[in-house]
């Protein structure tokens, strides 16, 4: 069924009533933040993050207004921009995350940290409706779009990173407006259009480095576009010759590491990014191996064995159904759609396909490779479009039985999938497609540690010592001290961090040490998600 056909019937229904059904649904998911942003723990990265903004902060301050800045208490006790090993991440969105602390006067850690998370739910909101705009766009209906948009929202992974992952679901939302942004130049070609795509490139690369590959998507498909559309060449041209320099000026402004040596620094910061700093291992199928010797199908695997098995179903039948479309490449490239799902498929696939042929680095799962769920999520709903709309076509009693059971299986998943994110709060990010305990066996587990948080508050509540002593593993001393940021200041000054052999209790997330603690008895409490094992409390004296 074509996209046109879509939005006639989208458009039967009130205008007012459309703004009501799509506000009210972004408005319940502000709501839904709100009554959860408290409950996630501090995640690995959280930190180390929030430092970069401070340092560039500094940096910052000290361009603009010097004297001023080293009046300030803590100016000496944050390190220099130069010679800081995070350099080669972008803070277009850490650094007014430090200015928004300043102007909401918040500076105990607990405060910190919480608003942090409610701001980066909410910036996640904001990427979901760009999702929806996409939805609707390449649909021809607000209805089509709004349903990708709860897709997003169902996915359980995605969901729970949403509160306190400031890399990869943010940056997913600013490649979708890249995306989104791009998709309206090339259908008008306007500069006011050139200028708001420059923005959203240039704040994508600001936010991750691979938001580079915005760049030759741009244009890739402005070619394709000055290929099919005669009409709009002219336009199309002098409007493309701003988006290269507005870009190029967007990044430097926007990543002050730049601002001394634009092409210099860029330069190796993008060779940065093409390899790891160290070595690390990962448990992959059952194994620990290193991040530099990932197989060919790390990232297929772990995309779909920690997506709903519906939506893999469905991006499958998807991409089916594009390659049956560009059979007749020239007549299918000469349609809009036939261009966009083009541009989706070079979206979701390209990365996949520049990690497996490069060889390069990526762990914790597919987290690195976020940005392109919007992609795998619109072609999993163009095959949900199109088997609709053979349903409504059918006229055998058979076909509109088999609409009806797809119709009820559908449902079904999407209530399936819902009621699992609920029963797994506030640890949704452990959702695997696969049965727990095979999960639990074969990949990493709980690699942000959160559950740091409730193993703490769960030993200080059941422990009334003025000082409790608590250990873990050696390179896993992070997950206490992230875990401790959100206790009440009463209760932090009762934990004391210490090795294990000084410790009262011992507490292991699994992220280092995968295997059982035999040596420590029987834990004195665990947390499972669905079978798997992510926290444990062990009484040693």
């Amino acid at each position: 069924m074509p996209a046109s056909a879509s939005a006639t019937s989208g458009s039967r229904v009130p205008t007012s009533l459309r703004r009501w059904m799509v506000g009210g649904f972004f408005g319940l998911l502000v709501l839904l933040g709100l009554g959860l942003y408290r409950n996630y723990g501090v995640g690995w990265d959280e930190q180390i993050d929030r430092l970069n903004g401070i340092i560039n902060a500094k940096y910052v301050a000290m361009q603009l207004a010097p004297e001023l800045a080293k009046r300030q208490p803590t100016f000496a006790a944050i390190p220099n921009l130069y010679g800081s090993q995070d350099t080669d991440h972008g803070v277009f969105y850490q650094l007014p995350l430090v200015v928004l602390e300043k102007v909401a006067r918040v500076e105990d850690s607990r405060d910190v940290y919480f608003l942090r998370h409610l701001v980066v739910w909410l910036t996640c909101v904001a990427g979901t409706w760009v999702v929806y705009r996409l939805g609707a766009w390449r649909f021809g209906s607000w209805r089509w779009g709004l349903l990708t948009a709860v897709l997003l929202v169902l996915s359980p992974r995605m969901f729970a990173e949403s509160f306190y992952n400031y890399k990869d679901p943010v940056f997913m939302g600013f490649f979708a407006l890249g995306i989104y942004t791009l998709v309206r130049w090339l259908r008008k070609p306007t500069w006011q259009r050139a200028l708001s795509h420059a923005l959203a490139t240039g704040a994508a690369i600001d936010v991750r480095t691979m938001g580079v590959l915005l760049v030759p998507l741009t244009l890739g498909f402005a070619v394709v576009e000055l290929w099919q559309r005669p009409d709009v060449r002219r336009p199309l041209l002098l409007s493309g010759l701003l988006y290269l320099p507005l870009t190029a000026a967007v990044v430097v402004l926007g990543w002050p590491y730049l601002w001394e040596n634009p092409v210099g620094h860029f330069l190796e910061v993008f060779q940065s990014f093409s390899r790891y700093r160290t070595d690390m291992l990962t448990v992959y199928l059952g194994q620990e191996i290193s991040v530099r010797e990932l197989p060919w199908h790390y990232v297929p695997v772990w995309l779909f064995v920690t997506t709903p098995v519906l939506y893999s179903v469905l991006f499958v039948l998807g991409l089916v159904g594009v390659y049956w479309a560009a059979r007749r490449p020239f007549a299918w490239l000469s349609t809009t759609w036939g261009r966009l799902d083009l541009l989706l498929v070079t979206w979701c696939l390209g990365p996949v396909v520049a990690i497996i042929v490069l060889n390069s680095v990526i762990y914790d799962g597919w987290r690195h490779l976020y940005f392109i769920y919007p992609a795998f999520l619109l072609l999993a709903v163009r095959a949900l479009h199109t088997l609709w709309y053979a349903w409504r076509s059918a006229t055998s009693s058979a076909g509109l039985v088999a609409g009806w059971l797809g119709l009820g299986l559908f449902v079904a998943s999407l209530a399936t999938v819902a009621y699992r994110m609920v029963q797994d709060h506030p640890y949704q990010n452990m959702y695997f497609s696969l049965p727990g305990a095979t999960a639990g066996r074969l990949f990493e587990r709980d690699y942000w540690a959160l559950s740091g948080r409730e193993g703490v508050e769960w030993i200080l509540a059941h422990d009334t010592a003025p000082q409790v002593a608590v250990g873990t593993d050696a390179r896993s001393r992070l997950v206490l001290h992230n875990a401790q940021l959100l206790l009440p200041p009463a209760e932090r000054a009762r934990l004391r961090m210490v090795p294990p052999e000084q410790a009262t209790y011992f507490l292991t997330t699994y992220r280092w040490h995968p295997g059982p603690y035999p040596a420590y008895g029987k834990p004195l409490y665990e947390r499972q998600v669905n079978g798997v094992t992510i926290l444990s409390i062990f009484r040693l004296r």
